[in-house]
């Protein structure tokens, strides 16, 4: 941690003691459902508490990696990008407000019972308690807040902390794609084509939690600004309709598909979904995954049969179930399937069966063009995990493969901090 402050990395160590909080997406949708200047307001005070934890744990791990990890220049400049954010937090100036104006907002708060929420369970055994300080005295993040009126100073404080946090999601946006060229350098490095388990590991931690923090500010932030297209809670859909999201995701899939071959009209998606299933989840996370997983299908199949027979590619077959805990989506393909012996490598980050692919560092959020990066399958496995569900994949070695996406409709699972 060379190029950090001996003040700041102090600061930083500090603060990393002190053990996350996490927030179930059933909490979120309970505070955002009523939002006002004086609810934004405690959220604003648990972010400017709870954000500098989150940062400080993923600076000093990215400060202990093994192998000379932590000395790759990509890495080192994520590092400062998190030690920035974290200095930038944690300077900002506390909430303006008297004893006598916080007493009369603390009798307004209504103390309710939070909804109870329970072990992730796809990510019990990654999780280990950790040793240091205590949880922060009356540190959560929904509060039910009668009526108040806010001070001046109190609203400028709440529009001070959104345009912060704002500045630390822009700062962050490049952090996939440059870890993954730190990876890169590191296997250059090592002059091995792969990476060991513990960095494996190392990753699926460090982007967990960076899914985490993009969704509290993303969360905070759309609450914030306050215009949500009807069902929204913030960038959460109480009423995500699964089939149009699928719908989205084949059809976006597809012309990437099309596109990326050449193709007058690739294979075919059938979309099997016994009504308008409807649930609580955050449908960008959800698209995002199964954009993923349909290009991965598609390319199989293109692959497997050749650009010249367009009219000979076998359907891909998406079938959507639920159940009383899981809503669960299975796409199946007759790609050609994938070596048992391979099949654990589909989970490790810089797998990949396709030829490598150009790619831009600066992007703000990694998607690939079509395939080449391996990085679809590792992440799209951690978004499922995030809100309690899972990602599983089974293979036929000259027939095809079959993955089943798993996602708890409860809402109730604990937020996976690691």
């Amino acid at each position: 941690m060379s190029q950090i402050a001996p003040k700041l990395l102090d600061k930083i160590k500090y603060a990393a003691r002190f053990p996350q909080t996490g927030v179930p997406l059933k909490q979120m949708v309970m505070f955002g459902q009523n939002p006002s200047q004086a609810t934004l307001f405690k959220a604003s005070q648990f972010l400017h508490e709870e954000l500098p934890i989150r940062l400080a744990h993923r600076v000093k791990e990215l400060d202990g990696l093994p192998q000379d990890l932590s000395k790759m220049p990509s890495i080192m400049k994520i590092k400062e990008w998190y030690a920035q954010s974290f200095q930038d937090l944690t300077e900002l100036p506390p909430a303006p407000i008297s004893k006598e104006l916080k007493d009369q907002l603390d009798s307004q708060i209504i103390l309710e019972q939070l909804p109870e929420s329970r072990p992730n369970p796809s990510l019990r055994k990654f999780i280990k308690p950790v040793q240091g300080l205590s949880s922060i005295p009356d540190h959560r993040y929904y509060n039910n807040i009668g009526p108040f009126e806010c001070s001046a100073d109190m609203i400028n404080y709440t529009k001070t902390f959104a345009k912060a946090i704002e500045t630390v999601k822009r700062r962050h946006d490049p952090v996939v794609t440059t870890m993954a060229q730190g990876i890169l350098e590191y296997k250059e490095h090592l002059n091995s084509p792969l990476i060991d388990s513990q960095i494996q590991r190392f990753l699926d931690r460090f982007y967990m939690s960076r899914i985490g923090i993009r969704m509290l500010i993303g969360q905070h932030l759309a609450l914030y600004r306050g215009r949500m297209a009807k069902d929204y809670v913030g960038v959460i859909c109480k009423r995500t309709k699964i089939q149009d999201v699928a719908m989205e995701a084949i059809q976006s899939s597809r012309t990437v598909c099309n596109e990326h071959y050449g193709l007058f009209s690739g294979p075919e998606v059938h979309l099997y979904c016994p009504g308008d299933m409807e649930f609580t989840y955050v449908p960008s996370h959800l698209n995002h995954v199964l954009f993923e997983l349909l290009k991965n299908s598609l390319r199989a199949v293109v692959e497997k049969y050749g650009i010249d027979y367009e009219d000979q590619y076998p359907p891909i077959k998406l079938i959507i179930a639920h159940g009383k805990e899981d809503i669960t989506i299975k796409i199946s393909d007759e790609g050609g399937g994938i070596p048992r012996s391979e099949t654990p490598l589909v989970w490790t980050y810089m797998y990949t069966t396709a030829k490598a692919q150009e790619y831009e560092i600066d992007q703000s959020e990694f998607r690939a063009p079509m395939a080449g990066f391996g990085y679809g399958l590792p992440i799209s496995r951690l978004y499922a995990q995030y809100f309690g569900g899972d990602l599983k994949l089974t293979s036929m070695e000259g027939y095809g493969t079959d993955v089943y996406l798993h996602l708890n409709r409860t809402a109730n699972s604990q937020e996976p901090l690691m």
